[in-house]
């Protein structure tokens, strides 16, 4: 009798432990770090405006502001950040675009991650197609434009056409571009400097309109992105500009700095930029 009841109680504790290991372990599924998505993710810019007391007031009256937007989407359980330093030319043009065939289509998580790249590029493409019907040769090199897509702080995709740069900095070294219903969804978009239509004929011809996209995952590497015109790119290389700023946490102080230093430098060309951390 006494060795039918051990052999009962030595059943009802491998059982009891059998549920307590059961119930750690949904305890840790749910008790484990943030999901990436949840990492923050913070952003400032800085454009130089007036630049008539270094490359001549009529020159500088002739220059035209770039854009830089910052827009959010957030459907289902994606939240999707969009990013942008654009020419006065292609600015309007790329946004538009977006906003019609991705922005507004999207209702679905996979909608998103499998429609962001192709919709980016067709993007860029469609507005560089339009521009150079009414430009020359020497001014189609001029165009420039650098973006950058942020899916749930897990995936980042960059693209840049011309000497504008999207750069990002993982564990501390610069990388580049070129190396469910609508009723789920919530929209949230800010213009903050708007280019006007005006000729740009103080920039220097420089580099190609071709366009770079790069897809990478965000990991604990990945630390910011510097996206920035070409008055950023032509007195700074992308090495430079990376560790001029790594030190700082704030990140509109990082975009002031960059843009500050390019002034030093005496850049001749429309300087902006748009710092993003991943903190």
């Amino acid at each position: 009798m006494g060795l039918k009841d051990l052999h009962l109680k030595l059943k009802a504790l491998r059982l009891r432990r059998l549920l307590i290991g059961h119930r750690k372990k949904r305890r840790g599924i749910g008790s484990g770090k943030k999901p990436s998505w949840m990492r923050p993710i913070s952003h400032g810019y800085h454009v130089v405006e007036d630049q008539s007391f270094r490359i001549g007031r009529e020159a500088a009256t002739a220059a035209p502001c770039d854009s830089v937007v910052v827009q959010r989407e957030q459907v289902e359980e994606i939240d999707l950040w969009f990013f942008g330093v654009f020419d006065s030319q292609t600015g309007d043009r790329i946004t538009k675009h977006l906003q019609s065939h991705l922005f507004d289509k999207l209702t679905k998580e996979s909608q998103v991650r499998r429609r962001s790249r192709e919709a980016i590029r067709k993007a860029y493409l469609s507005a560089r197609a339009k521009i150079r019907e009414g430009l020359k040769p020497d001014e189609i090199l001029r165009i420039g434009s650098a973006s950058a897509m942020v899916i749930n702080a897990e995936k980042l995709l960059v693209a840049s056409m011309g000497d504008y740069r999207a750069v990002v900095c993982r564990d501390g070294v610069a990388h580049d571009s070129g190396d469910k219903h609508s009723s789920s969804r919530r929209h949230w978009t800010r213009r903050l400097f708007s280019g006007w239509n005006s000729g740009s004929e103080h920039k220097k011809v420089k580099g190609s309109s071709e366009l770079g996209i790069r897809v990478q995952k965000i990991d604990s590497d990945t630390e910011f992105v510097i996206i920035g015109s070409n008055g950023i790119w032509e007195v700074m290389k992308k090495q430079e500009a990376v560790s001029l700023i790594r030190h700082m946490e704030n990140p509109q102080e990082a975009a002031e700095c960059l843009t500050m230093e390019a002034l030093t430098r005496m850049s001749k060309s429309c300087i902006s930029c748009l710092v993003i951390r991943f903190d």
